[in-house]
């Protein structure tokens, strides 16, 4: 058996480069059922939250009060339909909007008690169904799962805020 240089696979026309179909395929199996979790966790406030607004409810949770434009731009937003956007969420109750102390012209957006609720529901029944997954699992398992998640999430980065704003993460 022979091992070939990266540069020799890339030379040959149909040789995969990077991890093998089966890395790949399970890895989007594991993928299916943490989206599973997410849809699971997020199915019980769906008739008072849409996706794109648990997203906010997410950004506002973990940055706090955020300037408008601020809170647009981490959404990848554009501010003046973002605005309008707000609006709706306003009515609903899940936000409020103030004027910023330091310069009345810009609007200060925070979470309500109705929002941080919401978010910290969905947050701990997805807390609730990761750790009975994970509870099944041996603690060398249960080790296991923790490095290959600490090493793919390294690998992987942050998402830019657009990029998870559908599923509301």
């Amino acid at each position: 058996m022979t091992l070939s240089s990266p540069s020799a696979a890339a030379a040959e026309p149909n040789a995969a480069v990077g991890p093998g179909s089966e890395v790949v395929d399970k890895t989007l199996t594991a993928s299916r059922a943490l989206l599973g979790v997410i849809a699971r966790s997020l199915a019980p406030v769906m008739d008072a939250v849409t996706l794109p607004q648990f997203r906010v409810l997410v950004v506002l949770w973990n940055f706090g009060p955020l300037r408008m434009g601020e809170l647009a731009l981490r959404l990848g937003a554009n501010q003046s339909s973002f605005s309008r956007f707000a609006d709706r969420m306003v009515a609903g109750g899940l936000i409020a909007r103030s004027a910023s102390t330091e310069n009345r012209r810009e609007v200060i957006i925070s979470l309500t008690k109705e929002g941080s609720r919401i978010y910290a529901e969905v947050t701990e029944a997805r807390r609730q169904e990761i750790s009975e997954v994970l509870s099944r699992l041996s603690g060398s398992e249960q080790e296991t799962v923790l490095a290959g998640f600490e090493a793919f999430a390294r690998a992987a980065g942050e998402p830019r805020a657009d990029e998870t704003l559908i599923l509301g993460m």
